[in-house]
């Protein structure tokens, strides 16, 4: 009986050692493949940046670098967030509401980029009048969740969520 239990325990054991040696090489792979994004995405970054460079006087490339900027800075935290949970061995909510907030604003920015020229008096149309609801609806729907998630933040911060 007692041999049994021991047996039952090292199987047990040589099992667990086997799944967390597998999450680990998962992490691990999923980081490298993150990182080769983020450096994928920072050299598209500085190419859009040196394009930017010739034409300096246009607001649209502003926008796009900072779209870009915001796209890597989430892929940044969604490493730390990797790096985070091969340490300690267990995933945090905290970082995933702050990707969530940088997707927010990003998405916020690109909506704002995409309706500023609709509201110039000679482009108004009933179709354009359409699309503008349809985006200040999605505007107040991201605002509203940015208010949430930093809300979120706030309370595990202070630690009344676990």
């Amino acid at each position: 009986m007692a041999h049994d239990r021991y047996v039952d325990k090292k199987l047990a054991s040589t099992a667990n050692r086997f799944f967390l040696r597998t999450e680990q090489f998962v992490y691990i792979a999923l980081a490298v493949i993150l990182l080769l994004t983020t450096v994928l995405a920072m050299a598209g970054l500085c190419a859009l940046l040196i394009d930017g460079l010739h034409d300096w006087t246009g607001t649209t490339v502003v926008f796009e670098i900072i779209d870009r900027l915001l796209f890597v800075l989430m892929l940044v935290e969604i490493l730390y967030t990797v790096r985070a949970s091969i340490e300690s061995g267990a995933l945090s909510s905290e970082p995933f509401l702050i990707v969530g907030l940088i997707a927010c604003i990003r998405r916020i920015l690109v909506i704002s980029l995409e309706t500023s020229s609709l509201t110039q008096p000679n482009n108004w149309t009933s179709e354009s009048s359409d699309l503008f609801h349809a985006a200040m609806l999605e505007l107040g729907v991201l605002g509203g969740l940015v208010v949430v998630m930093v809300g979120a933040i706030w309370f595990i911060r202070q630690g009344k969520i676990p």
